[in-house]
């Protein structure tokens, strides 16, 4: 099976979807599982995890609710505020809630490099692992610091780092990134998303061989055992198209066995969220 690990849906909102600046215009109109259904269906696509793009309850609803009414969309990855004195109780309102596999939030937009490993948040996190739910990891490369200390303190937790930690490949940032993105890896319950790259490039000139360097060092340290593929749709339209994003990834694995490219494209996605 085929799985688009990391994708999005809005009814587009200036205030709430304020990131979405002047250069991705493309992208300020609504999102829905209709459109992106026949996306999948072009590019081979059998299903998705939907990902939240806003900080609010009302955000993982809306998810949930799509996920109910489209079958291929297998998961969703939500929001909740995991420093909320209560969020034990909130955690387990959602338990029961078979297609929602785990939570994300938005690190990589906190003023505070440290956001992860402050003594609230932790707390939150502490509770994940009793409903089987995964963390999705957003952050910048300056935050990869923190990152580490982090998935250190829970060793039992299942984490993915969405986008490749987001380098900055436009400006050929390598070094440091690639450094700590290898102690990381070094902790096996965390996985890679092989997605959001052509973005971290230039919009109009990006090419794959620009993205090489990156996917060649993230299948060394994280193997083909831990990446996952996604396509950051319709976040990915502002540089491309999903049939892009899907071929370079295609094109970089196609010297792989048969079965580390379908442990890429789906297999790893599918065990890690019990899709």
């Amino acid at each position: 099976m085929t799985i688009d690990s990391h994708q999005h849906f809005w009814k587009y909102n200036p205030e709430s979807h304020a990131w979405i600046d002047d250069a991705m215009t493309t992208i300020r109109r609504d999102f829905l599982p209709s459109e992106l259904k026949s996306v999948c269906i072009e590019n081979g696509i059998d299903g998705c995890v939907a990902v939240q793009a806003d900080q609010t309850l009302a955000e993982t609803d809306f998810l949930l609710d799509l996920a109910q009414r489209h079958d291929f969309i297998k998961g969703v990855v939500g929001w909740a505020d995991l420093r909320d004195k209560n969020v034990d109780e909130i955690l387990e309102s959602y338990a029961s809630h078979k297609k929602l596999k785990g939570w994300r939030h938005v690190v990589q937009e906190e003023p505070d490099t440290n956001f992860l490993l402050r003594p609230d948040f932790l707390r939150g996190i502490s509770y994940l692992e009793k409903y089987g739910f995964t963390y999705d990891i957003l952050v910048f490369p300056h935050q990869l610091g923190a990152v580490l200390e982090f998935v250190k303190r829970f060793p039992h937790q299942k984490f993915v780092i969405d986008h490749v930690a987001k380098p900055y490949i436009k400006d050929s940032f390598y070094e440091g990134w690639a450094v700590l993105m290898k102690a990381i890896a070094q902790h096996e319950n965390v996985y890679c998303k092989v997605s959001g790259m052509i973005t971290e490039a230039d919009y109009n000139s990006w090419t794959p061989e620009q993205l090489h360097p990156y996917l060649h060092h993230i299948l060394e340290i994280f193997g083909s055992e831990r990446l996952m593929f996604g396509s950051d749709w319709p976040v990915c339209l502002v540089a491309g198209n999903y049939g892009q994003v899907k071929a370079v990834i295609m094109d970089f694995i196609s010297g792989l066995g048969e079965n580390d490219q379908n442990r890429i494209m789906g297999g790893n996605a599918v065990a890690f969220y019990r899709l």
